[in-house]
């Protein structure tokens, strides 16, 4: 997800350290242990990592170009990770040549775009033709749409049929889908942001010096709140795991260029 302004998750953590926490988030590193497995079977030369943010899924590869909206966003990247290459981009107007990526990967950042058919079709044209791969994790299940994907100014879910259409339209063939994560991810972070709401409505003028003292909180804690995700990161695993398909909440596609 993009580092953004009006993303309301910018009031709740404003020191550096907040990354250190982020990144330790169990759904965050679920979505990055599922691309790294998806990438391991293949053979990236030059990859492009769409609406990277702050926290990008793609670590392991020297040879990637990190892109995002945010100046500031790739700016705290650079100077935390380093390796890589960092570029100002619209996803919906990325400003590369065609067939130029053997990999890009997109992850939870469709639903946040306006013109997400614009954004697949521009991957689709810097992809190497034939053999370039798009990676992307999306939403899963409009009837899952509730106050989290509102708090995350999401502007969809996808239903599987639906992304696969704009993925076909727009000159890619889907060939894998794949779990994520699963209803209870789905119910954590409704719950987390019903408490969150609560807090803001009750006191709205200290809503601000509340989340400062959280954060500091959860600062000193910051052992714990690793343990305590890598915890129940198990949890929810087995849980997209074992729940039907149709019941995920976050799913990757993996899809070609179609020659």
């Amino acid at each position: 997800m993009s580092l953004s302004e009006d993303n309301r998750f910018a009031d709740l953590f404003k020191e550096g350290n907040y990354l250190t926490l982020k990144n330790h988030l169990y759904n965050y590193l679920l979505r990055k242990k599922a691309i790294k497995k998806c990438l391991q079977q293949e053979s990236p030369t030059l990859i492009l990592e769409v609406g990277s943010g702050i926290s990008p899924v793609v670590t392991d590869f020297k040879h990637t170009i990190y892109s995002d909206l945010s100046f500031e966003a790739l700016k705290i990247l650079k100077n935390r990770q380093g390796k890589g290459y960092y570029v100002v981009a619209d996803g919906m107007q990325l400003p590369f040549k065609s067939n130029l990526f053997s990999h890009i990967i997109c992850s939870e950042v469709l639903e946040h775009l306006e013109n997400d058919l614009q954004a697949i079709k521009e991957m689709a044209r810097t992809l190497e033709k034939s053999t370039g791969f798009l990676i992307i994790t999306v939403p899963h299940r409009k009837c899952y749409f509730a106050n989290d994907d509102y708090f995350v100014k999401h502007y969809r879910r996808y239903e599987l049929f639906e992304i696969k259409n704009k993925l076909k339209v727009s000159g890619l063939n889907p060939l894998q889908v794949k779990k994520v994560l699963g209803p209870l991810e789905k119910a954590t972070m409704s719950f987390v942001v019903f408490l969150i709401t609560i807090i803001q409505r009750q006191n709205p003028g200290q809503y601000r010096a509340d989340a400062n003292r959280s954060y500091q909180l959860m600062t000193s804690l910051a052992f714990f709140f690793e343990w305590i995700n890598l915890f129940f990161k198990g949890f929810v695993w087995l849980d997209a795991l074992v729940m039907p398909r149709s019941l995920s909440s976050v799913i990757l596609i993996k899809s070609v260029v179609n020659e």
